[in-house]
């Protein structure tokens, strides 16, 4: 089943379904700090139509989310009263222990919600997952129709297209790439190294081991990948990489499902819009396993707030995720796991990525250190001051420091 793939630690809790008659809150703070992507964003604008009447809604949407939502609730009030959350993200919360279990809040105000929904550890609830993600490809059907490119399903198979591309005259830089130093570099390497097979610790341990063939080959697939991008791919988030998009500068790029609505928007020329088409992830190296992660975004209710605080988020935040949010204009933004969603064609990618079987994120407490440190130490061998072997060394050297100061090694 889908959703089983997407939510891997979904309890199986049955909760029976009723109308939504509005907010029905009589007093509290709400502050809910998350990602700036159209589908928060949505989420964000609904929460706030709960506003008013005793009742103060603030939200900060931002990509710098990540390094502001675990300051921002460990204060005594904290500052911010939900973080919007992902499968990685939600762990240092947990490990930090700044945001509450949820089980209470869910009896009492949850009718409605999906089984698939409750973000379950150990017992208790400690999110609600209301959309699922995963990058897949993203191509542009005219050029590859005219230059009689098959839809590429390997990466070996991007760079003989992209090549093409360039010769052809038709593009200089055709693939795009959200691999901006830090974050989103680490992640195309996360999702590369499990393409090509690779594990990232040893077995049952905290222990990184990620220097080895297939990290190997996961930087230099990166780094041929690279050749074909704008020369400032190391500064290109998604929000820069959607951007070169939408101006006809690239035919083909690994892209979040959840940033496909925004390429057809009015804004953008009819033209890209017409020929912006989805596939499903792909494999690498002759592998068969995607080189992508499954993810899923959901809410947490902060920890350090009052009993009344936290029922009015959980209140805001229910009803910016009800059914009746869905429409014309919000369906395409997601793959929503909200009752009475309907796949658009926009979801395709995150639909055929579940099919093919696609990993989840290692959700583990010690992988978002591994991730940081990919995050700054492959820069030097992305701009070639570094070979594969010296810029493992130094993640795994800046991993293990960081898991020993917290107690993992």
């Amino acid at each position: 089943m889908f959703l089983r793939k997407i939510a891997t630690v979904v309890a199986l809790t049955t909760l029976a379904s009723s109308a939504w008659a509005g907010c029905g809150i009589s007093e509290g703070r709400v502050s809910i700090v998350g990602n700036e992507f159209p589908a928060i964003q949505t989420i964000g604008a609904g929460a706030m139509e709960c506003a008013g009447g005793g009742v103060t809604v603030e939200t900060n949407l931002t990509a710098d989310h990540q390094k502001i939502n675990l300051p921002g609730m460990t204060g005594n009030p904290a500052e911010f009263t939900s973080a919007i959350v992902a499968n990685s993200s939600i762990v240092a919360l947990m490990n930090n222990d700044v945001i509450r279990p949820l089980n209470d809040l869910v009896a009492k105000h949850g009718q409605g919600l999906q089984k698939s929904q409750l973000v379950t550890i150990d017992g208790n609830i400690m999110g609600i997952a209301f959309m699922a993600n995963a990058q897949h490809l993203t191509y542009r059907s005219d050029i590859l129709d005219q230059l009689g490119i098959a839809v590429p399903t390997t990466y070996e198979a991007m760079l003989e297209a992209a090549a093409r591309i360039r010769s052809s005259g038709l593009m200089k830089n055709p693939i795009g790439g959200a691999y901006a130093s830090g974050w989103n570099l680490a992640e195309e390497f996360v999702n590369m190294y499990i393409g090509h097979g690779g594990e990232f610790f040893e077995p049952g341990t905290a222990k990184i081991a990620v220097n080895n063939q297939h990290g190997y080959d996961t930087l230099n697939m990166m780094k041929q990948l690279s050749h074909f991008m704008n020369p400032d791919y190391l500064t290109h988030d998604s929000n820069a990489t959607s951007a070169e998009w939408k101006a006809g500068n690239v035919a083909l790029m690994n892209m979040w499902g959840s940033r496909i609505g925004a390429l057809k928007g009015d804004e953008v020329d009819a033209a890209v819009v017409a020929a912006t088409a989805t596939a499903g992830p792909m494999t690498v190296g002759g592998g068969t396993t995607a080189a992508s992660t499954l993810w899923w975004d959901g809410f947490t209710v902060a920890k350090n707030i009052s009993d009344a605080d936290a029922e009015a988020t959980f209140m805001a935040m229910m009803h910016a995720i009800r059914p009746a949010m869905l429409n014309e204009t919000t369906s395409p933004q997601a793959v929503w796991l909200i009752d009475g969603y309907e796949p658009t064609p926009a979801a395709a990618g995150v639909f055929a990525a579940a099919a093919m079987g696609t990993k989840p994120y290692p959700m583990l407490p010690y992988a978002g250190l591994m991730h940081s440190a990919a995050g700054a130490e492959l820069v030097d061998f992305m701009q070639g001051k570094e070979n594969a072997e010296q810029a493992l060394i130094g993640l795994e050297a800046a991993y293990t420091t960081a898991a020993t100061e917290k107690g993992y090694l």
